[in-house]
């Protein structure tokens, strides 16, 4: 079955029923075991550690990063 068709009998469902059927795909989306999470983890931080390193980006202290979002909040 293509998407398409896919598609096609999902809106044929009662809304109660797609929501359901929504609520089960995002869950579904977050099946990596404990190591591939991890795994992820540490291929963003040495990432972002390049970044720092070859100058791309600034650091940030925390106390600024926290004003900034206590602020965006209030």
């Amino acid at each position: 079955m293509s998407i398409e068709e896919l598609e096609v009998e999902i809106k044929k469902l009662a809304l109660r029923d797609r929501a359901a059927l929504a609520k089960w795909v995002v869950e579904s989306l977050d099946e990596l075991s404990a190591s591939e999470i991890e795994a992820l983890w540490i291929e963003k931080a040495e990432h972002r550690l390049d970044e720092l390193e070859q100058g791309l980006v600034a650091e940030i202290p925390a106390e600024d990063v926290l004003r900034r979002a206590r602020a965006a909040i209030s």
